[in-house]
């Protein structure tokens, strides 16, 4: 069922994405859900009926808040671009994920890659996202309480 399940969310996102209603568009869309399915191995689980309004609200939250983060930080990348003087200071940082899962800790990555001016490198054994930013020190500054602001909303979305 879960296979099933994720066959079909697959091809409705295909469909959407294409906006395209052809019998040839809806089999290559099958097959895409299938390897999906196939590659994703979607296992079966339980989610609460009274923790799915409070899951969706966050998660509306989480994906406002990232698209802050991301103009924010693009505009924080084009001043150090634009200054006649590039005062950069790269380097590479490690930022504990805390996460109970791979999958957090994989969401939590994603976040930080698509700000501008930070890229997750490597995820440690121990869940460590070593991070290159082009801002050490800024980035050094503020990145425990924003993984942590990240960590809590993931696990009320997931967990």
């Amino acid at each position: 069922m879960a296979y099933l399940r994720t066959i079909i969310l697959s091809l409705l996102i295909y469909l959407a994405l294409t906006m395209n209603l052809e019998t040839s568009n809806i089999v290559a869309g099958l097959l895409i859900g299938a390897g999906v399915a196939v590659l994703t191995r979607p296992t079966r689980t339980h989610v609460p009926l009274r923790r799915l309004p409070q899951g969706i609200i966050v998660f509306f939250v989480y994906v406002a808040l990232l698209a802050l983060d991301v103009i924010r930080s693009g505009v924080n990348v084009a001043r150090i671009v634009l200054d006649p003087k590039l005062p950069i200071r790269p380097g590479v940082i490690a930022i504990k994920s805390d996460m109970r899962s791979e999958l957090g800790t994989a969401l939590s990555a994603h976040a930080i890659t698509i700000t501008p001016g930070e890229m997750v490198i490597e995820i440690g054994d121990d869940g460590t996202m070593y991070t290159h930013c082009l801002d050490v020190v800024n980035s050094s500054a503020g990145a425990d309480a924003a993984q942590a602001k990240r960590r809590e909303m993931l696990e009320k979305i997931f967990d």
